[in-house]
């Protein structure tokens, strides 16, 4: 069974309440989502293997330590994935970026896939996938499936802002072999599929659209 790490560093959680506020403006929203992405970045690639480097320094030459950037992928579910992009790119702006378009249903809540765009090399990449929330876990789950149906990636990890127990019982039922990591898990999801207490439409806050 996968893991759930939960990523309780203060500043995050500080950021996350904010966030949280109905009253936060698009723009709070939208920045404090970078800021945050950035801080979970460090949690989420804290196991990756390292590799040497040769360098010299102003003093002498030297072999030091670097995670290769070629090799890692970040793949947003859209729209709201993207908001972890820009956050995330500040911790390894050599990973190469994927888009997975997927919308829910009303009716059924099943997600529906209108865009799968990757890039090179995928079965060479470790890949995070990312969305702000973890609800229902279908989108999360058909996302994770189709990477692992066309690209075979070398591995996968999942990191939301805001998990359901619904949505991690769907992703670890699905995907066994697939961490997810999260700054917070809610209480429920309400009729419609959103998490409660949770934090609205994170779509809707980032781009400022209803």
């Amino acid at each position: 069974m996968s893991t759930v790490h939960l990523i309780d560093h203060p500043l995050v959680q500080h950021k996350l309440t904010l966030m949280r506020r109905k009253e936060a403006s698009t723009n709070s929203f939208r920045r404090m989502l970078g800021e945050l992405s950035t801080l979970m970045a460090y949690e989420i690639t804290r196991d990756f293997p390292l590799q040497d480097l040769e360098i010299e320094t102003p003093m002498e030459k030297m072999v030091g330590k670097v995670i290769d950037g070629k090799k890692l992928a970040l793949v947003s579910i859209l729209r709201a994935g993207n908001g972890f992009l820009d956050g995330m790119l500040n911790v390894v702006p050599g990973a190469r970026i994927g888009h997975i378009g997927l919308y829910r249903d009303p009716e059924t809540l099943q997600p529906v896939e209108y865009y799968f765009k990757m890039p090179d090399n995928m079965g060479e990449r470790d890949v995070i996938v990312v969305d702000p929330m973890l609800a229902t876990g279908n989108s999360a789950a058909a996302a994770v499936q189709q990477l692992k149906n066309k690209c075979q990636p070398k591995s996968i990890k999942f990191m939301c802002l805001l998990a359901a127990p619904e949505g991690i019982k769907t992703m670890q039922a699905a995907h066994p072999d697939v961490d997810i990591y999260t700054a917070a898990v809610d209480r429920q999801l309400n009729d419609h599929g959103y998490i409660l207490p949770g934090l609205g439409d994170a779509g809707d806050r980032i781009f400022g659209t209803k």
